[in-house]
């Protein structure tokens, strides 16, 4: 699929700014404050105890190839997630309260989508060539979605995941600013 070049706010067009195609943009079902982004090929679970292995990090677990743990702020809920798949960085957006990136290693040709805890794929999926992909996973509103908050709003969480083809690097904290990212 080719992407025409993208708009800038002036209205004109520009290369310099990332093709962006939307993987997934809707509700996802959070249990044990987790869901994943993996393989959809529908065979095994998630290694949640190896996937923040040697990373700084507590919010995307990129350790093991070919898998994302995305921890969310409360225990469960029905919170907004967009994933986007773009050709290169993305400019990044600082109105998110908390921001990490890793690095997701693609150890062959395979078809990704977001994934609930019990497995079940959200959205079309995905085909990601082998190789590694940077991720920028960003976070808003997780500590007013906790219900012991004094501001609870049910569902007030939102979740940004923006892949692109990268060499690998050290997963890094972008920005932290809400309490339920502090681990």
């Amino acid at each position: 699929m080719s992407l025409p070049p993208p708009s800038v706010p002036d209205g004109s067009s520009t290369a310099d700014v990332s093709e962006c195609i939307v993987l997934f943009d809707g509700s996802v079902q959070i249990d044990y404050g987790q869901f994943y982004f993996r393989s959809s090929d529908g065979q095994g679970g998630c290694d949640f105890d190896g996937a923040f292995i040697g990373q700084r990090n507590g919010l995307c677990g990129a350790a093991t190839p070919g898998q994302l743990v995305l921890i969310t702020g409360p225990n469960v809920g029905d919170p907004h997630v967009r994933a986007e798949l773009h050709t290169r960085e993305p400019a990044l957006d600082d109105r998110w309260e908390d921001i990490v990136e890793a690095t997701m290693i693609v150890p062959e040709r395979s078809a990704y989508s977001i994934v609930e805890l019990g497995g079940d794929a959200l959205g079309d999926s995905t085909y990601f060539s082998a190789g590694s992909y940077r991720v920028r996973y960003s976070a808003s509103g997780t500590d007013d979605a906790h219900p012991a908050s004094t501001n609870f709003v049910a569902d007030s969480d939102d979740y940004l995941l923006q892949l692109w083809p990268a060499h690998t690097a050290p997963d890094r904290v972008v920005k932290q600013t809400s309490s339920s990212a502090a681990y």
